[in-house]
Parts: C-alpha cells; sequence; structure tokens
C-alpha cells in the first residue's frame, strides 16, 4: 500500500501559484522592465504616485474604511443570517411558520441571485434617497451587510443540517422547547463547524466592498482611482491596490487553513 508523503509541504495551488509567478517575471524581463532606465522611471512615477505629498496616506485611509465596512457589514450578516436560516430550519423541521418561511426564502433569493452593486446603488439611490444627511458609509455597510446574511443563511443551514437529527430529539425528550434546543444545542455545534466558511464569507466580502466608490465612499480602491486622477498615472496606482488587496487575502486564507487544520485536529482528539 502505498501512502501520501506527509512531509510535502507544496500543494498543487503552491506549484501552480510559483509557476504564475515564473511566466511573470519572464514577461517583465521580455519587456525590458529590469533595465536601468525603466527602474529609474518606475521610481519617479512610485515617488509622484505615492510619496510626493504623503499620497499613500489615501491608500491607508482607504484601506481604513474597506476594513470598516467589511467588520460591520459582516456583524449584520451573522445576525441576519443566523436568524433566516433557524427561520428556514424550524420550518423545514415541522413548526409552523409559513409566513416567515416565505420571507426568509424570497430574501435569500432576492439578494443572492441581484449583483451587490445593484443592490448598493438601489440602497443609497432610491431606499435612501431622500436621506442625503445620512452617511453614505452606512448605507454601504447596511447593503453588504444584507448580501452577505444571504449567504450566511445558507452556510447556517448547511451547518444546522450537518448535525445528527438524534441532537434535537434528545434534547426534546428531556423537555426542551425547540428553540431552547436550538439555542443551546444544535446552534452551538452548527457554529463550530461553519466558522472556516464564514470567514471565507469574510473575505469575499472584503473584495466586495471594492465597488463602495460607486456610491461615492473612499474605500481602498476608490482611493487608487484618486490618486489616477491626480497623477495621470494608469498603471501603478491600480497595482498597489491589487497588491495591498492580495497580501491581505492570502493571509486571512492562511489564518483559515491553519483553523481548518486546528478544528480538525480538535474533532480526531
Amino acid at each position: 500500500m502505498t501512502m501520501r508523503n506527509s512531509n510535502n509541504k507544496f500543494s498543487r495551488g503552491d506549484y501552480f501559484l510559483w509557476a504564475f509567478a515564473v511566466i511573470i517575471l519572464v514577461l517583465l524581463f521580455q519587456s525590458g522592465f529590469f533595465t536601468a532606465e525603466a527602474w529609474q522611471d518606475f521610481g519617479r512615477r512610485f515617488y509622484q504616485n505615492f510619496v510626493y505629498q504623503e499620497r499613500y496616506m489615501m491608500l491607508v485611509n482607504g484601506l481604513r474604511s474597506t476594513i470598516f465596512m467589511t467588520s460591520f457589514a459582516t456583524l449584520i450578516g451573522l445576525v441576519v443570517g443566523v436568524i433566516v436560516s433557524v427561520i428556514r430550519v424550524a420550518h423545514e423541521g415541522g413548526v409552523h411558520i409559513p409566513v416567515l418561511n416565505a420571507i426568509a426564502n424570497c430574501y435569500v433569493a432576492a439578494l443572492r441571485g441581484t449583483p451587490v452593486m445593484v443592490q448598493l446603488l438601489i440602497w443609497n439611490f432610491t431606499v435612501f434617497a431622500s436621506a442625503r444627511d445620512l452617511n453614505t458609509q452606512y448605507i454601504a455597510i447596511l447593503a453588504f451587510g444584507l448580501n452577505s446574511g444571504a449567504y450566511i443563511a445558507e452556510i447556517f443551514r448547511g451547518g444546522i443540517g450537518s448535525i445528527d437529527r438524534g441532537q434535537m430529539e434528545a434534547a426534546r425528550s428531556l423537555g426542551l422547547s425547540y428553540g431552547t434546543s436550538m439555542r443551546f444545542v444544535i446552534l452551538p455545534q452548527a457554529i463550530r463547524n461553519v466558522i472556516p466558511m464564514l470567514f471565507n464569507e469574510f473575505i469575499v466580502l472584503l473584495k466586495e466592498t471594492s465597488v463602495a466608490g460607486y456610491i461615492g465612499i473612499d474605500d481602498l480602491t476608490r482611493a487608487g482611482q484618486n490618486i489616477q486622477a491626480l497623477t495621470m498615472e494608469h498603471s501603478q496606482p491600480l497595482l498597489m491596490v491589487a497588491l495591498i488587496y492580495l497580501v491581505i487575502v492570502m493571509f486571512l486564507s492562511s489564518l483559515v487553513r491553519r483553523l481548518e487544520k486546528y478544528l480538525s485536529r480538535s474533532k480526531r482528539g
């Protein structure tokens, strides 16, 4: 019997990443990027884009705005997602709540079936059209949070469904109500199962907030566009924005992988 070498630290995805990096380096070399003249021009443009008048602070402030929106939108998504998932699971489990279940189903279908940018525009230019004194960042948090809630609802629904039905039956046989059984028996186990998927949803939401600039919010992407407008440089600002997103996503993805390994070990233990 052959066994996989557990000491092999490189996955197939790592090899593809290294291959992609090599291809990029070859293309840059062929384009003359590594010549002295190209580096001098690169340094001049870099100074103009980010150092002159401390324009890098535009990216720093934009990153703060992006993280702020993502964090609070995730909190809204968690609350809404748990409530919606419990309603749908309870209805499927025999609790007679047809109106609430219909509302929950419509909510999930509508929010998952339309682009988040369209939802953002509707919230800002239709729902809150008359509330011009309201900070648009709060509107974006609400829009992103409700959109994320639809996906988190499905995540929690799957997590609850993964719990053995005997857990609920055992809790009910002890005299606990359906709500109490769900709150103290089912949901804690479901949350443990879906934590990695919730982190992945946070990563997705972090990238989705890049459309917030359409309603005038100076997020990270909009900050890069603002630098473009000042310097008339169309490559470095957006490449820097992409690099910042990439570093953050890679860092969060590594945390998710470590968390998954930790949870799998704790389950085996």
